[in-house]
C-alpha cells in the first residue's frame, strides 16, 4: 500500500496470471482519505497492450474507486517471463462539484504549477491458478452413502446434509422396516432352534430303542432253541 499525501494505492504491484491468447485482468483500489475532492489519471508505457477503466476519475473525500488493467491477450510469453511495463498514477486536487467528463490533461500538468501526485506501478506475470483436482472414481465423494444394522436393529446411515437435501428417503422408515425384518428373522430362529431340539430328542429316542432290539435277538434264539429241543425230546420219548 502507498500512502501518498492524496490518495492510498493499493496494491502498488500488479500481477497477471499469464495465460497465451487469453485476456487476463486486475484491479486497484484507490482511497482518499482527506477531506478534499481528488482527481487521478491512469498512464502506461503500453497503452496498446493494457485498457484501463476507468482511466480517469474523481474520488470523494473519504470514499474509494476501483479501477480495472485489462491486458490483451498475447500471442507469445516472454522469455524470462519478466514483464518491463510501467503504470503512473497522477492524482491532484479539484474543486468539489467536479465531475471525470471535467477532467482534462492540463490539470495533471506540472508545468502549469499544478501539485501534482504521482505513484509508479510495476507489472508481474504470475502463474496460473491451478485447476481443481479430479474427484477420483471409487474415492468417499463420489461413492453411495452405506448402511450398517447393529443387532437391536438401529440403522446407521453414513450421509450427510447435503446427501439428505437429494431427497434419499427419511431414516425413520427405514428404521421400522429393517426393524420388523429382523423381528421376522428372530422368530424363524427360534422356531428352528426348537424343531432341531425335537429332531435330536427323537433320534436320541430311536438309538435306544434299536440298542434295545438288537440285544433281544440272542434271547429270542435261545427260546426257539430250547423248544426245538423239548420237542426233540419228546419224540424221542415216543419212539
Amino acid at each position: 500500500m502507498s500512502n501518498t499525501e492524496l490518495l492510498q494505492i493499493e496494491p502498488l504491484e500488479l500481477q497477471f496470471p499469464f495465460e497465451l491468447k487469453k485476456q487476463i485482468s486486475c484491479s486497484m483500489q484507490l482511497t482518499n482519505k482527506s477531506e478534499n475532492h481528488v482527481a487521478f489519471k491512469v498512464k502506461t508505457t503500453n497503452p496498446k497492450k493494457y485498457c484501463v477503466r476507468p482511466n480517469t476519475g474523481v474520488v470523494m473525500p473519504h470514499s474509494s474507486c476501483d479501477v480495472t488493467v485489462t491486458m490483451q491477450a498475447q500471442k507469445e510469453a516472454p522469455p524470462d517471463m519478466q514483464c518491463r511495463d510501467k503504470f503512473l498514477l497522477q492524482s491532484v486536487v479539484v474543486n468539489p462539484g467536479l465531475s471525470s467528463k471535467d477532467i482534462t490533461p492540463e490539470m495533471f500538468n506540472k508545468d502549469s504549477g499544478n501539485q501534482v501526485d504521482e505513484c509508479k506501478l510495476r507489472v508481474a506475470y504470475v502463474p496460473p491458478p491451478r485447476p481443481p483436482s479430479p474427484v477420483r472414481e471409487g474415492s468417499e465423494e463420489g461413492s453411495p452413502p452405506r448402511a450398517s444394522v447393529s443387532e437391536d436393529g438401529t440403522v446407521n446411515q453414513a450421509s450427510d446434509s447435503n446427501m439428505m437435501s437429494k431427497g434419499f428417503p427419511e431414516t425413520n422408515e427405514i428404521t421400522s422396516e429393517v426393524k420388523a425384518l429382523i423381528s421376522k428373522l428372530t422368530e424363524e430362529k427360534q422356531s428352528i432352534i426348537q424343531q432341531n431340539s425335537r429332531l435330536q430328542q427323537e433320534l436320541e429316542l430311536l438309538r435306544r430303542q434299536g440298542h434295545r432290539s438288537t440285544s433281544g435277538v440272542p434271547v429270542m434264539y435261545a427260546i426257539i432253541f430250547g423248544l426245538i429241543g423239548i420237542l426233540l425230546g419228546y419224540l424221542f420219548k415216543r419212539t
